[in-house]
């Protein structure tokens, strides 16, 4: 018996537990989302097409000039070839989603091998063109899921920005607020143009496409996203890096400035946590000081470059300065800082530099050389220094009321 619990053990986790892991939670060897060197994201429909609800989200893309992806059901695709058509001369891509909207967990391994082979196979022949993508229900994975992909010949494609407009606490307004806090440049976002998520995603799209459209951003089918492509173990580090950097913001009560995921910040309370430090008018800042800590988004600054961060600190800096005007939990904050090895930058954003301790800048400095081995900068990190400015300094330089 204790055989037998063991290899049943062993089954479920090579059927289930690794894929959810590996693919459904790690997205490797899945297509999540691109480069955020352009200001581009990808927005994707699943679940269609719907006769009464897809010619509506067609519309709201047609006129802000918007393409997307839809991945369509199998059985709706041949039922309403007229909004395929219209989907494929509307210069968006059209990809399976499924043979039958079930949860891979739900279906026997024989039934989810096959679903993928069934869907691109039928969409294709709908489409008149290859099938190159496949997103399976609820974005699930077992082992005969990733099987079937194979077999058929099709990539997987997750998503780094989920909509929830199936949720049914949300709001069609309470999407539009969470896409537009969530976007950022190289996201696969995920929305419904059929099934109950449609309720939400019709009314809020216009609104939605004129909030993305008016902060620069390109709105382009998955397929034509810079970067887009199977992530590897080559890319886990820094896939894990930024699942490490979610864990800290929510311990330390820190969000990206101005509630938007594309700033180059995330801010949130500290105490100062050095001594002995005077600003260059005299100003001494005790150790346990009311403050206010921003670090840098990694992703979005390894992918831009040093000198396009440069350019956009100066603006996104006055988002912090908003926050520190708004948020109470920064309201007490004295002085913005940072602790980085990027110090000689921010000098000439208007911070002031100080050395470290001998073992504060060993501790930073091995912390900023395995971010930048995970985010594929060189290996060498400069020396961390402290970089900050007093509360009303930082104001007054970056445009808000002292």
């Amino acid at each position: 018996m204790k055989k037998k619990a063991g290899l049943g053990t062993a089954l479920l986790v090579l059927y289930v537990a690794l894929p959810f892991l590996l693919a459904q939670q790690l997205n490797l060897g899945l297509v999540r989302g691109g480069k955020q060197r352009r200001k581009a994201l990808a927005l994707t429909f699943d679940d269609g097409p719907d006769p009464v609800t897809t010619p509506a989200v067609l519309d709201a893309l047609r006129e802000a000039g918007a393409r997307a992806t839809f991945f369509v059901i199998a059985g709706r695709a041949e039922a309403h070839p007229d909004l395929i058509r219209r989907m494929l001369a509307g210069g968006h891509e059209v990809e399976a989603h499924a043979a039958r909207h079930v949860h891979a967990w739900a279906r026997t391994p024989w039934g989810a091998l096959l679903d993928p082979l069934r869907a691109a196979r039928r969409v294709s022949a709908v489409t008149g063109r290859p099938v190159r993508l496949h997103r399976p229900p609820h974005g699930a994975y077992t082992l005969a899921t990733l099987l079937g992909q194979r077999a058929a010949g099709v990539t997987g494609a997750h998503w780094s920005v989920e909509g929830r407009d199936w949720h049914p606490a949300f709001t069609p307004e309470g999407v539009r607020q969470r896409v537009g806090a969530l976007a950022h440049p190289g996201a696969v976002v995920v929305l419904h143009d059929a099934g109950p998520g449609a309720r939400n995603t019709v009314p809020m799209l216009p609104g939605l496409l004129a909030d993305l459209r008016g902060r620069g951003y390109a709105l382009v089918p998955l397929g034509e996203l810079e970067g887009a492509a199977p992530l590897t173990v080559r890319d886990l580090p820094r896939r894990l890096m930024r699942g490490l950097d979610r864990v800290y913001d929510r311990v330390g009560h820190t969000r990206p400035a101005g509630g938007r995921a594309d700033n180059l910040f995330r801010v949130g309370p500290a105490r100062f946590p050095l001594g002995g430090v005077r600003l260059a008018d005299g100003t001494a800042i005790p150790r346990g000081t009311p403050a206010a800590e921003y670090h840098v988004n990694n992703p979005l600054l390894v992918d831009l470059g040093l000198r396009r961060s440069l350019r956009l600190a100066r603006e996104d800096f006055r988002a912090v300065a908003a926050d520190l005007q708004s948020r109470p939990d920064l309201a007490d904050a004295q002085v913005v800082f940072c602790l980085s090895a990027l110090s000689s930058l921010l000098a000439t954003l208007g911070f002031e530099t100080h050395d470290l301790s001998p073992a504060d800048t060993r501790r930073l400095r091995a912390w900023a050389n395995v971010l930048r081995r995970a985010y594929g900068s060189g290996p060498h990190a400069p020396a961390p220094k402290l970089s900050v400015m007093s509360r009303a300094a930082f104001l007054a330089r970056y445009g808000a009321r002292v």
